[in-house]
């Protein structure tokens, strides 16, 4: 819920602009493509369980959807489930484009993990 506070424990934010809320759209910086913000609508958000940003181009041209969720296995572990799915019509050019981002979530999840281990 934290979004300005984002870029503190995940490495591979720069920056998290707006408030995270149900149909508040954010603008998110991320190292994996330099340069860039990404406008991104938050389509669900059910704290703390589940977020999912939605964001790409008009007409469904080209629909990125990221979503996490948390769940408790044993009433002591819990496991992050990250998806991101893309679909439209331009996906078979732009993915062409997009760098690799199995880094990023690596990243998100190690910095995750670190933030939740150290209490802060």
């Amino acid at each position: 819920m934290d979004g300005a506070g984002w870029a503190r424990w995940d490495s591979g934010v720069d920056e998290v602009v707006g408030r995270i809320a149900l149909g508040e759209t954010i603008r998110i910086r991320s190292q994996a493509a330099p340069g860039r913000t990404f406008p991104v609508k938050v389509t669900t958000f059910d704290p703390p369980q589940r977020l999912t940003f939605t964001g790409g181009m008009p007409l469904g041209l080209f629909k990125g959807v990221r979503a996490y969720r948390l769940s408790t296995t044993d009433g002591d572990t819990t496991t992050v489930h990250m998806r991101e799915e893309y679909t439209g019509p331009l996906l078979g050019l732009i993915w062409r484009t997009m760098p690799d981002l199995g880094p990023s979530f690596r990243q998100f999840v190690e910095g995750l993990r670190q933030r939740v281990e150290s209490g802060g």
